[in-house]
């Protein structure tokens, strides 16, 4: 398994959105776009360096499959799955 996959949950170690959970929906080089749906909407992803996040062990697989697919992803999509995850 890659260290970093697509739908997979991230959490952010530096910068003003420290702390916050997001999702990965694209790996460039030592980037990786993050979106929450909230704040950070798919139209307008978070480009951060893998160096200022710690990866987590789940994967959303639904979302893994929109991207891998070229499905249409929502931020509505990514919300409904990360609610569960922000409680935590």
């Amino acid at each position: 398994m890659d260290k970093f996959q697509y739908g997979q949950i991230i959490k952010s170690k530096a910068g003003r959105d420290q702390d916050k959970i997001f999702v990965i929906i694209d790996i460039q080089d030592e980037y990786v776009y993050l979106v929450d749906g909230h704040f950070r909407r798919i139209e307008n992803p978070k480009k951060k360096k893998l160096k200022h996040i710690q990866p987590t062990n789940i994967i959303i697989e639904t979302i893994k499959h929109k991207i891998e697919n070229e499905e249409k992803l929502t931020n509505a999509d990514i919300r409904r799955e990360l609610i569960v995850y922000q409680k935590a």
